[in-house]
């Protein structure tokens, strides 16, 4: 097992955790450890050999695309191989009810390993296109001279790139990882907060980014382009991912208020 995961994730620590993109990994995989064990204590009793048939062939399909990847260098790939090569071997060992029981960690430590590239520019080269507009056109109606010609953002006499001005959504994977794992461990018994916040992931990251693009545009405008694209570019990427987190944080307390007030019973004689 060691010798098929070192590897790889040694590269995809190398290569991905080091960036902006994917500085979240060493901390997913470690809250990640932490709270598979913890709910691997509390499901003590469940473990059962799987079925040796079905968690073969998983495992030597799992196993045989691993080493296909590694010969063709596609490493985003090749770890979601072995992601599964490591879960077939679990159900070969612990079966299926005892990973039901620990689903979440699973899932959870999936956000670890890199996305394609592909995949990622796929996702939110749409998103940032419509978040750039939107932030052109609220200032725009508000007397600002600006406006946006493809990629490209003009304010006065600067412009500014749509790609570094939405860089934000890199940290989309990031807030949803822990987003999701602060809401469970909040909310781990109640599946309807679980599935509601994690619907709210998504937008409030969206929305975060759209204010971080009209505060890059305002230092462009007010400051200058160097200081919108130094300093105060990574300094409103940090404020906006954790306004953002705690927008979620507020909106789970906010919810489990709601939620914890129970109806007054009258009672009529």
């Amino acid at each position: 097992m060691l010798a098929m995961v070192l590897p790889p994730m040694i590269l995809v620590a190398q290569n991905n955790w080091s960036t902006e993109q994917g500085g979240h990994g060493p901390i997913v995989l470690a809250t990640g450890l932490w709270l598979l064990a913890r709910e691997y204590r509390s499901s003590r009793g469940l473990e059962e050999r799987g079925n040796l048939l079905l968690g073969l062939v998983a495992l030597a399909l799992f196993l045989a695309a691993f080493i296909v990847l590694g010969i063709t260098g596609i490493l985003e790939l090749q770890v979601v191989a072995m992601y599964g090569a490591l879960i077939a071997g679990a159900y070969l060992l612990v079966g299926a009810r005892m990973l039901r029981a620990v689903w979440f960690p699973i899932f959870y430590m999936a956000f670890a390993l890199p996305p394609p590239d592909t995949v990622v520019a796929t996702l939110t080269n749409p998103v940032k296109i419509a978040i750039s507009q939107g932030a052109v056109s609220l200032l725009h109606a508000f007397g600002y001279p600006v406006g946006s010609s493809g990629v490209v953002i003009q304010i006065a006499q600067y412009e500014l790139f749509v790609a570094a001005a939405c860089s934000g959504l890199n940290s989309l994977i990031t807030l949803s990882a822990i987003g999701l794992f602060y809401v469970y461990l909040r909310h781990r018994s109640d599946t309807r907060a679980l599935i509601l916040m994690s619907l709210l992931v998504v937008p409030v990251a969206i929305l975060a980014n759209f204010i971080r693009v009209l505060i890059l545009i305002l230092l462009t405008y007010y400051v200058s382009e160097a200081a919108a694209q130094g300093f105060l570019h990574d300094f409103a990427g940090i404020v906006t991912f954790a306004a953002a987190l705690g927008t979620m944080m507020a909106l789970e307390a906010l919810y489990s208020r709601v939620t914890a007030r129970k109806p007054e019973v009258v009672l009529h004689g």
